[in-house]
């Protein structure tokens, strides 16, 4: 069968392109197509945001590629852009079967269905395994319900099939099919520059309620074998000439053990890399960041949250202040810069509070920040707290960005919460010692876009 990929054209202010004029390889989409060409179908992507192709555009593209399927990704802040993409494939193709997967469909499959009605069936969770069940099904004209996984139209009935089982050896995945990308395309800081994304394990066992990623790969830690890890990154290094990557598990270091095999293949190999990854505080030692370090590692993020021992209650993180002080301290010892994620606007959070996280920040050592609005995506249990408490404050899946706060607290509005982060941003950022570190490191034509991005976060919103 012939099948398009598709990353749709993005309207909505996502938080990396905004901040950090980020635009990345769609992994998942190269994962899948990897999937679907192994399997011996005709396959190819179209990343829209890279190749900045509009909707009418990519509809004129299909229109000329005529497939079988068009697939379309998405998350919750660009699925009205992804169903708006369906619609047009539809429209200029409507013989296509068209299918929509990615974390938003994932987590609202029929009301995802019901409200896009040129949609055909939705993938629910990681696409690989059904991707390729659903080429099968529609080839040999096999019934739909025997596919797991999908969500789909019978007349006007929405049926959604039993769950699909996890895709248990992480190994027998193909390698993403990153040479249907146009790799020149991807920017950071709104330079061209090419990108080196590797998913290294997927589930996350931890319980915050924030978190939408395990509603999508599971609770269940499955983790890719340190040699087929580090295949992938020779792979990168020779075929991509890419010897930049970042690490997006989201949490790389569960298993520390096969954490510090895959840093000691890379060193055994002799790979001469910089690579950045993401660990809870709790699971970093200083031996492991020293071996990190030797591997090539020169970013770590770590998802802090709060400066408040009761808001990491709350959100049950499970870590302490203590803990992320030493895990700072120890990648600091060892010459591993760290940025340090943090949220504001939890329900039961105080200005006082917020203003300990302010202080964390400044003092812990941490040499980046990011500060985001709680946002509460279906899914999770924060969505659902929200929506019991009557928190939420629109039903716009696009300002689901983390940029704009789209739920208030009974402590704070949503206009004391967006001040909050700017102030955040300005104190963090337009701080003597952060200027200072970064003049030291004769970073500043690097760090500037980022604040001038940041601008209206960084500066005081006028009055009306």
């Amino acid at each position: 069968m012939k099948v398009v990929l598709v990353n749709p054209p993005t309207t909505a202010p996502l938080e990396t392109v905004a901040t950090l004029g980020l635009k990345a390889p769609p992994l998942g989409l190269a994962y899948v197509a990897a999937a679907v060409r192994k399997e011996g179908h005709d396959v190819s992507i179209i990343d829209s945001p890279a190749l900045d192709i509009s909707h009418h555009k990519l509809g004129e593209i299909l229109q000329r590629e005529s497939p079988d399927v068009i697939g379309v990704t998405s998350t919750t802040p660009t699925i009205y852009d992804a169903m708006k993409a369906v619609t047009i494939a539809k429209d200029f193709c409507p013989d296509s079967i068209t299918v929509l997967g990615g974390c938003h469909i994932t987590s609202l499959p029929e009301d995802t269905l019901a409200e896009c009605k040129s949609l055909d069936i939705g993938v629910i969770g990681e696409g690989e395994a059904t991707i390729v069940d659903l080429l099968r099904a529609l080839e040999t004209k096999k019934p739909l319900s025997e596919v797991d996984g999908i969500v789909y139209r019978n007349k006007e009935k929405v049926v959604k099939t039993r769950p699909r089982r996890l895709i248990e050896n992480l190994d027998e995945i193909p390698f993403p099919a990153r040479d249907l990308l146009p790799l020149d395309r991807y920017t950071i800081l709104g330079e061209r520059h090419r990108l080196g994304n590797i998913l290294t394990s997927r589930g996350c066992p931890f319980r915050c309620i924030f978190c939408s990623s395990s509603q999508f790969y599971g609770r269940r830690f499955r983790a890719r074998s340190p040699k087929n890890v580090v295949d992938e990154i020779e792979e990168l290094i020779s075929k991509y000439k890419i010897k930049s990557f970042e690490i997006v598990d989201d949490n790389f270091t569960v298993d520390k053990k096969r954490a510090i095999e895959i840093a000691e293949e890379i060193i055994k190999r002799g790979l001469q890399i910089w690579w950045a990854c993401g660990s809870r505080v709790d699971l970093i030692s200083r031996e492991l960041l020293q071996i990190m370090k030797k591997a090539g590692c020169g970013l770590i993020y770590y998802g802090i949250e709060s400066g408040s021992e009761r808001i990491l209650s709350i959100l049950r993180k499970g870590i302490t202040l203590e803990q992320a002080k030493s895990a700072i301290k120890w990648a600091k010892e060892v010459g591993i810069e760290v940025m340090g994620s943090f949220i504001i606007g939890v329900p039961g959070e105080t200005k006082e509070d917020v203003m300990k996280t302010i202080k964390f920040a400044k003092e812990s050592g941490i040499d980046f920040a990011q500060f985001t609005a709680m946002t509460p995506y279906p899914g999770t249990e924060i969505y659902e707290i929200a929506k019991k408490e009557g928190l939420l404050t629109t039903n716009d899946w696009s300002r689901y960005t983390t940029i704009t706060p789209v739920m208030r607290t009974k402590e704070l509005t949503v206009e004391e919460i967006s001040k909050l982060v700017g102030l955040a941003y300005r104190k963090f950022y337009l701080s003597f010692s952060f200027i200072y570190k970064q003049l030291a490191k004769k970073r500043l034509k690097w760090i500037w876009p980022v604040l001038k991005n940041n601008l209206g976060l960084i500066t005081p919103a006028r009055k009306k």
